[in-house]
């Protein structure tokens, strides 16, 4: 497996950290355009169909987006049940880093549940197509404070990055983020057309670590999240003058792969 994920990384011209090495997933488009320049996507990887097609993304709350794929498949993130609107989800993804991530005990019609964390310790490895999504996930390490623990040491892999793969765009949830990323996480990420980002600075990173994350992923849209009252003048100050801002009135964003902006964009959704 450790060989594995090292063959892939070494395509990003990146080692892998003794701290972390991932199995590569299979099908990802997101990791085989992330070889390419951006907006330059192989032959080989763009959709048979002229169709395209449309993604709707709704800010709920806090850190839950709920997600909808052309074949209607609804995803919510870092879903704990409080944070819902329309129809129930068919997949629900979950940080464990408090109870406002997840929920131990989510509606039994949901068909799809899946925790960024493994209850023995070992990473969560999460490579699964549902309908028309695929759905990976990359392990980052949590604080145990956030365990109930008083100790500042990190639990390694305790929680997770969920990438969406759907109607060609890459979806990035960077969830209840404690850390920076170093190279070979942002290998195991790849390509991100849309990243939701915590942009608190207290609980999860800092304000200056996120930024930077930010910046270097380079999504053409980023959607903030887990704000409470961090001034948005202030991150958008620090991520930088490349990127535009976006505050709209409405919750949910309609996008295809062919409505992407062309200049990064911060999009605020009502609610944020």
């Amino acid at each position: 497996m450790m060989r594995v994920a090292a063959l892939v990384l070494s395509f990003f011209g990146l080692s892998v950290s003794p701290a972390f090495a991932q199995e590569a997933p299979r099908n990802s488009e997101c990791l085989a355009m992330a070889q390419t320049p951006p907006r330059v996507t192989p032959v080989s990887l763009r959709r048979t169909t002229a169709k395209i097609e449309d993604v709707t993304i709704t800010y709920a709350g806090h850190s839950t987006y709920y997600i909808d794929s052309p074949d209607g498949v609804r995803i919510a993130t870092d879903f704990s049940g409080a944070y819902t609107t329309g129809r129930l989800p068919d997949v629900v993804t979950m940080n464990r880093a408090h109870s406002t991530h997840y929920t131990l005990f989510p509606d039994p019609r949901i068909p799809h549940v899946l925790h960024g964390w493994n209850d023995d310790g070992s990473p969560a490895r999460i490579n699964e197509r549902i309908g028309d999504v695929l759905i990976r996930n990359v392990t980052t390490d949590i604080r145990r404070y956030f365990m109930g623990d008083s100790s500042s040491e990190m639990i390694k892999d305790g929680n997770s990055i969920f990438i969406f793969e759907v109607a060609g765009l890459c979806i990035g949830h960077l969830g209840h983020l404690h850390q920076k990323l170093d190279d070979s996480r942002f290998a195991a990420i790849g390509r991100l057309d849309i990243v939701m980002v915590p942009i608190d600075g207290t609980f999860t990173v800092s304000l200056d670590g996120i930024s930077e994350i930010t910046r270097r992923l380079r999504a053409s849209v980023v959607l903030p999240m887990h704000r409470f009252a961090t001034p948005l003048d202030e991150f958008m100050r620090r991520i930088g003058r490349q990127f535009a801002i976006d505050e709209r009135n409405e919750r949910s964003l309609t996008i295809s792969r062919d409505s992407l902006p062309a200049t990064p964009t911060v999009i605020i959704l009502r609610g944020v």
